[in-house]
């Protein structure tokens, strides 16, 4: 091959990679604003300024595109969370702290991907999602908890936090962050707990931590 020839094909791929790149950021809006069930993979490839027989070579159906937008955000905050979670110097107690400071702090700056991260749990009010999205959402849960099971069982190998199942207090801290995330969203939630969120947020993370603390002697 000529080096005009391979210097053609690395163009090539180089616009395949950005119209691929404008489907999904397109698909990311679309989706967000409309949820999976409404969204219009017209107006997907309108906003990203491609034909829509374009946008089917790069995606066969919409839950194709939809597995790629989680996967996109996705990959970003699982490796955002993981940094949250690391510390040499922190005891275990204190990474958890930190990671559910991140969790909150992000929620707080992009309620509109934890809309698009929860599909799996507004299924009876969107539909059955196709096994492929239900795979890849199961999938970021579960990378997520396994960074936090990592913690809790570096905390248990030091010392800092009582024997206990790591898999199962991250699953409890997972539900109970999110309980009190997705509470925010309605004006009664808000109004029974009187305090605001954060404050309510760290104060049941400190109460699980409690109930796992090492006994005194």
């Amino acid at each position: 091959m000529s080096d005009g020839d391979e210097s053609a094909r690395e163009r090539r791929l180089e616009r395949k990679a950005e119209s691929r790149r404008r489907i999904i950021d397109s698909a990311r809006d679309v989706f967000f604003r409309d949820g999976f069930m409404e969204a219009n993979l017209d107006d997907v490839a309108k906003g990203a300024g491609v034909a829509k027989g374009t946008l089917y070579r790069y995606f066969e159906n919409k839950a194709e595109l939809y597995v790629a937008v989680l996967a996109s955000n996705g990959e970003l905050f699982e490796r955002k969370l993981r940094e949250a979670g690391r510390g040499e110097d922190l005891s275990a107690p204190d990474r958890i702290r930190r990671i559910a400071r991140f969790y909150l702090a992000h929620w707080t700056h992009n309620r509109d991907y934890f809309q698009i991260f929860w599909a799996l749990e507004n299924q009876p009010v969107i539909g059955d999602l196709p096994e492929g999205v239900l795979e890849e959402v199961t999938r970021l849960w579960q990378s997520c908890l396994q960074i936090l099971a990592e913690v809790v069982q570096e905390g248990i190998d030091q010392g800092s936090l009582a024997p206990c199942d790591p898999w199962e207090v991250a699953n409890l801290l997972w539900t109970l962050a999110n309980g009190l995330i997705q509470g925010e969203e309605s004006p009664a939630h808000r109004r029974i707990r009187k305090r605001p969120l954060a404050e309510t947020f760290v104060s049941a993370i400190d109460l699980v931590l409690a109930g796992i603390a090492p006994a005194r002697s």
